[in-house]
């Protein structure tokens, strides 16, 4: 497992600036939010994907996935804080089809750019919309989605959330069934699956073989609320014994978006603990 670091960090920075902050800390890969202000994936052109790919191979940064959970800049003015709206589990069609369509192209950009995974979210139980009706929105909205995923090989990560319409691994589990695609999986928070409650290992075992991504952040008496690890009281180690025991080898991405105001001092307090933690990634470093 190696480790990245989401741009969802420096929302009050460029994207060119996140990559390379990044890649001075010394992470090995990056995640980019795709969203104000960062790639706002229905306004960003193939020059603009061209240029970041080619500040990624210079900085020798890899992919973890393209980051479209949220989708903010659809409204003007901005929320001050995280809506996961349109959502693809939206009763209204208009904003369901919005949203499909946006997360197509994200699914292109990452084509593009080589990213191996776009991660999504299902959005909040509505009033006037009962979850069963909005499970079955959610499983149409996927399964379209899915079609386009099947034709670029892009994997599609759910990340289920505590107060979200999904929000335990077993629902995530359910939503892969109902739509049957090999690409869909999920985008494994492991701050939510505690949140949520879940024991580590169960969680994993039942995802086991389609987690694309991994979140990490840390958590301090059950708030939902992302610290610097380390700084929280998350089992880390039987997150990642249970994520090597499944042979997960893909990216532990950190989501440190709480940390504006010093995003590099957290990526690198991050980095640092987490090193510790995960001996394939020290020993790479050290080389």
């Amino acid at each position: 497992m190696r480790l990245a670091y989401s741009t969802n960090a420096f929302t009050r920075h460029s994207l060119a600036h996140a990559i390379d902050t990044i890649a001075d800390l010394g992470f090995e890969g990056v995640e980019i939010l795709c969203d104000r202000p960062h790639w706002f994936a229905t306004e960003v052109s193939r020059a603009q994907v061209e240029d970041v790919a080619t500040r990624l191979a210079r900085r020798g940064l890899a992919l973890s996935n393209l980051n479209a959970n949220t989708a903010n800049g659809y409204f003007d003015p901005a929320p001050p804080e995280n809506v996961f709206e349109p959502a693809l589990s939206n009763v209204d069609p208009v904003l369901r089809r919005w949203r499909q369509d946006y997360t197509l192209s994200a699914i292109e950009l990452a084509r593009i750019v080589g990213a191996p995974a776009v991660s999504i979210t299902t959005g909040r139980p509505r009033p006037g919309c009962p979850p069963q009706q909005a499970f079955a929105y959610l499983v149409d909205s996927l399964k379209r989605i899915c079609e386009a995923a099947e034709r670029t090989g892009i994997r599609i990560g759910i990340e289920y959330e505590p107060g979200l319409l999904v929000e335990r691994a077993e629902e995530v589990r359910a939503v892969l069934d109902a739509v049957g695609s090999e690409l869909l999986g999920v985008n494994l928070d492991i701050g939510h699956s505690w949140l949520d409650g879940e024991g580590p290992e169960d969680a994993i075992e039942l995802l086991a073989g389609r987690i694309w991504n991994v979140h990490v952040e840390d958590i301090r008496g059950m708030k939902h609320y992302h610290l610097v690890p380390g700084d929280g009281d998350m089992p880390f180690e039987r997150y990642f014994a249970a994520l090597r025991h499944a042979r997960y080898d893909g990216f532990l991405t950190v989501e440190l978006y709480t940390y504006l105001d010093a995003p590099a001092e957290a990526g690198r307090r991050a980095l640092e603990h987490l090193s510790k933690l995960i001996p394939m990634h020290r020993a790479q470093r050290d080389a």
